[in-house]
């Protein structure tokens, strides 16, 4: 059996133009002819099959015990044995050839198949050396074709795909648009492109602002956390090492045209840059802007703020949808809650007044007019009623002898209840 000389010749072409061993592809070769064709060379449990070197003839072995008597598949006669190796003996294991008929066709198909995933194998391994150093960054490409909706993106020297869970909601892509991702992984196992890329991550606004911003390259300002609903709104503190370097200001740039740069790549979504504060509570209060807050306690055990507003503000801190409070929770790392305080309800005089009168005809089951009447005298009680004579009652301006009786009826009648 000869494997073809255009195979061999392209084992030589591979090892020098792709770097990958000709012994190494022969040794796979080999392994992917015996684990596909066992059932086609023979029934023996312990099979091997080698190409040679030199001229690709490719032979299949059984090992085989020598017996006397009926063999099994794993087994041989002795005379048949001997027919080759002249001094075997009951018990020997024999290397006997088993290369089928045919077996040249189709040990040269699945050679050209094991090639293929070894070149594909090579590839993959020279991407991973290539972008390694590259994951966590930044990385542009263009639109080269869609699979099942997911982005697949020329990267020159690999490509790179974009899922649809690590697509920007909203975005849409034409074939030579140029995208930038962040490079969230190298896959090298998989059987399409390698570089798994990401618009969602928090990283890629991480690096985004890195990029724009200068003071976060070198160092001053620092990004000490990010809360991101992508495509929609983002919120991101920072702090700064300089106390003559505003870190809002270093972020905004401009006329506003450092983060307007960052707000573009995303396509709209908004940014709220937030100054960073030991102070947990200083915190909330400046992320949860532009609501005002009334009062804020907190729970270290259970990581806990909760925070009342007056009830005109209580929609503006929670925001659409929940979404600033929201947020604002993952900022911090704490859990939020947030209630309209109770307003204090003011009474005036007359209100006051009213209530007292309504208060003493209901006590005493008295007419509001003759409880009107006592309260214009200056009795506001019952106590205070309770405190005088039944000659000082009937002295009060305005309130008739009949309706005086009456007052003093309601109070014994009270009395009366009460020692019951």
């Amino acid at each position: 059996m000869i494997m073809n000389n255009e195979l061999l010749a392209t084992l030589d072409y591979i090892e020098q133009e792709r770097g990958i061993s000709r012994e190494v592809l022969i040794e796979a070769i080999e392994k992917a002819i015996l684990s596909a064709s066992k059932k086609s060379i023979h029934p023996a449990s312990e099979l091997d099959v080698k190409i040679d070197r030199e001229s690709g003839q490719i032979k299949a072995w059984a090992m085989l015990g020598v017996v006397d008597s009926t063999p099994t598949c794993d087994q041989i006669l002795l005379s048949a044995a001997r027919e080759r190796y002249p001094n075997a003996k009951v018990g020997d294991v024999v290397k006997w050839e088993v290369t089928p008929k045919n077996f040249g066709r189709i040990a040269a198909q699945y050679a050209k198949n094991t090639i293929m995933n070894q070149l594909r194998k090579a590839e993959k391994e020279i991407v991973f050396e290539e972008f390694k150093e590259r994951i966590g960054q930044i990385v542009s490409g263009i639109v080269r074709r869609f699979e099942a909706g997911s982005i697949i993106i020329d990267m020159q020297k690999a490509e790179g795909v974009l899922s649809p869970k690590d697509k920007i909601p909203g975005e849409n892509y034409m074939q030579g648009d140029r995208i930038n991702a962040i490079l969230k992984k190298i896959d090298p196992a998989g059987s399409g492109p390698s570089l798994v890329l990401s618009r969602v991550s928090d990283d890629f606004i991480r690096r985004l602002f890195e990029r724009e911003v200068s003071e976060i390259h070198d160092g001053i300002v620092q990004i000490k956390a990010i809360a991101r609903e992508p495509g929609s709104r983002t919120k991101i503190a920072v702090c700064s090492s300089d106390s003559h370097v505003d870190p809002v200001g270093a972020c905004v740039g401009m006329r506003g045209m450092r983060v307007k740069n960052i707000t573009s790549e995303l396509g709209g979504e908004k940014i709220d840059i937030i100054p960073f504060d030991e102070d947990v509570k200083v915190f909330a209060s400046k992320a949860l802007q532009p609501a005002v807050l009334k009062h804020i306690s907190t729970d270290e055990a259970t990581k806990t703020i909760d925070i009342k507003v007056a009830p005109d503000q209580l929609s503006l801190a929670i925001g659409k949808r929940g979404q600033n409070v929201r947020l604002t929770s993952k900022l911090l790392g704490w859990k939020i809650n947030i209630n309209a305080e109770t307003p204090v309800v003011e009474v005036t005089f007359e209100e006051k007044l009213g209530q007292t009168i309504a208060s003493l005809s209901e006590i005493l089951k008295i007419d509001a007019e003759v409880a009107k009447k006592l309260v214009s005298g200056g009795f506001l009680s019952v106590e205070g009623l309770k405190a005088v004579d039944a000659s000082d009652i009937s002295k009060i301006p305005e309130l008739s002898e009949d309706d005086a009786k009456k007052v003093v009826k309601a109070l014994k009648n009270l009395d009366s209840k009460k020692s019951e």
